[in-house]
């Protein structure tokens, strides 16, 4: 079986549900949402399920778990009330994977809206210290997720991730790795040349030692189209290559399917890496 990998998991019926799902797919490395994505509330649990999702971990053999948070945060939104309330949102975020004991959650960066995207990168740098330091106790590192720069989305260019980086200059701030995302956005993985000179440009811009997690996700879109559209491995304009690549570079990194579920097709795609 191939190192950390997985899926996104449903805590549908319960956080410690994730793990059956885990369970029958074999894996040993999976993201969830700790919260319904789409609403904002900024839930706390209480001990009883704390204690029911860490008991089904160590009775597990998962060796790493982390969160994806909400799509509605917008760190980087010229709204002072959105980017207050995002804020919020993030720092409940960061205290809830605490509590259960996840090593990271991934953020997608924001969107620029009516102002410059360096203001837009600013304005999340600041944000960042500010959910750092309300949330100093905890342990779970944020990761910034490369975008596929849709709309006025920030974050799809490897400069973007390097400003955030370096302007909150913190061990608790990584990189998620969407290589959709980064296909969409311009980066080409789909050939041996291209894929060593995009890790290259990322190792130089960014530095490898902030990667920190991967998701893995084919494109239905073009490269450089800026659409987000995954879907399943293989089956999409990046091709086999690509995750081959992925796999073999990367093999202590996790890495986790974000494609459609319906007719089995987490198992199928896993069953195709795990081949390569």
């Amino acid at each position: 079986m191939t190192k950390l990998l997985g899926v996104h998991c449903s805590v549908s019926g319960g956080l410690y549900k994730s793990f059956e799902e885990a369970g029958k797919l074999g894996i040993d490395t999976f993201q969830i949402f700790t919260q319904n994505q789409r609403q904002w509330i900024n839930k706390s649990y209480d001990e009883e399920t704390i204690d029911a999702f860490k008991t089904a971990w160590k009775n597990s053999s998962v060796k790493t778990v982390f969160s994806h948070c909400s799509y509605l945060l917008n760190l980087a939104s010229e709204d002072e009330t959105l980017r207050q309330k995002s804020i919020d949102a993030l720092i409940g975020e960061v205290q809830r994977c605490h509590a259960l004991g996840l090593s990271f959650c991934v953020l997608h960066p924001g969107a620029a809206k009516g102002q410059s995207e360096e203001q837009a990168l600013d304005n999340v740098v600041q944000a960042l210290k500010d959910v750092l330091k309300a949330t100093s106790d905890c342990s779970t590192i944020i990761l910034i997720e490369n975008t596929a720069g849709q709309g006025t989305s920030i974050g799809y260019a490897f400069e973007h991730l390097s400003h955030i980086l370096k302007g909150v200059n913190s061990k608790r701030i990584g990189v998620c790795f969407d290589t959709c995302h980064a296909f969409s956005s311009g980066y080409d993985l789909s050939a041996k040349a291209t894929f060593e000179k995009t890790w290259e440009d990322f190792d130089r811009i960014v530095g490898l030692q902030h990667l920190r997690a991967i998701h893995l996700n084919d494109s239905k879109t073009d490269l450089g189209s800026r659409v987000d559209r995954h879907d399943h491995i293989g089956h999409g304009k990046l091709g086999m290559d690509c995750f081959k690549m992925m796999l073999k570079k990367f093999p202590d990194v996790p890495k986790v399917l974000e494609t459609e579920k319906e007719d089995d097709w987490d198992e199928k795609n896993l069953t195709l890496l795990r081949s390569c």
